[in-house]
């Protein structure tokens, strides 16, 4: 019997997951279903519900539903339990639900596909949301020399470097602290889909700088405009869309896929 998987977002018509594990699932031989579906904003543990009743086994959790799927779990990876948020659900043969979020995991890989150092390196965030908060133990476990969150409201960002203290060397503050150069520069901000920009500094990056934005889109994003004249390499986050994705499946499925070819098809097809 084919295994059921899906996507929960509102909207999330515009999801690229339904593609991305029909891909993953082809390439493994993995025989499951993979759909989207849009949870109504203020019922998504009915949604849930259905859908395991329906024979679901798991789902992907995008926005607004990630905090909704942690109070849904019975448990809790360590990484999902300190980011507050669930992106991966996996409903277990004994009916309780596990939640893990594979947000940071995917960025640091797809980091590391680019051949982005991050170990002594001087790494700024940009943003402290759900976002943000989702990716910083995984940052921090690759050992950079200081990693500094800034957000509008400074204290948000101080808050949250306090939360994290105890995986490293990390600070918060406002964008009036920003301190550069930086080797590594991440917009975790939602300024990209609005077509704004943050007030940054024309001397933020370091040579031979990365500018990372976990947005992505046919178009560079306003980040990453601004950063390439300014001598960064840019990089989307579409990579990091698709090993989120495959770490997810993995959790499932016990097995891996490759996603260089998945990468790949996704790209042509948004810049087609």
């Amino acid at each position: 019997m084919t295994d059921r998987y899906c996507v929960f977002g509102h909207p999330v018509g515009h999801s690229k997951s339904p593609a991305i594990h029909s891909a993953f699932a082809r390439q493994t031989g993995e025989d499951i279903e993979y759909r989207a579906i849009e949870a109504p904003r203020d019922d998504f543990i009915g949604a849930w519900r259905d859908f395991v009743a329906s024979g679901g086994r798991g789902a992907n959790v995008t926005v607004p539903f990630k905090e909704d799927a942690f109070r849904l779990c019975d448990r809790l990876s360590p990484g999902a339990e300190r980011a507050g948020a669930v992106n991966t659900l996996i409903l277990g043969r004994d009916g309780r639900v596990f939640g893990d979020t594979t947000d940071g995991v995917g960025l640091v890989a797809d980091m590391k596909r680019h051949g982005v150092a991050l170990a002594g390196a001087r790494v700024l965030v940009l943003g402290a949301g759900g976002a943000v908060r989702g990716v910083l133990a995984p940052l921090l476990a690759e050992g950079p020399s200081r990693l500094s969150v800034v957000n509008r409201t400074a204290a948000k960002a101080v808050a949250l470097a306090r939360d994290f203290a105890d995986l490293g060397a990390i600070d918060g503050g406002g964008f009036d602290a920003l301190a550069g150069p930086y080797d590594v520069v991440i917009n975790g901000t939602s300024a990209s889909l609005a077509g704004d920009l943050p007030p940054l500094p024309e001397a933020l990056f370091a040579p031979q700088a990365c500018a990372y934005d976990m947005m992505y889109g046919a178009e560079p994003t306003v980040f990453l405009a601004w950063a390439a004249p300014r001598g960064a390499r840019v990089i989307d986050g579409l990579g990091m869309l698709v090993e989120q994705a495959a770490a997810s499946f993995a959790q499932w499925r016990g097995v891996t896929p490759a996603t260089d070819r998945v990468l790949a098809d996704l790209r042509s097809q948004l810049q087609g």
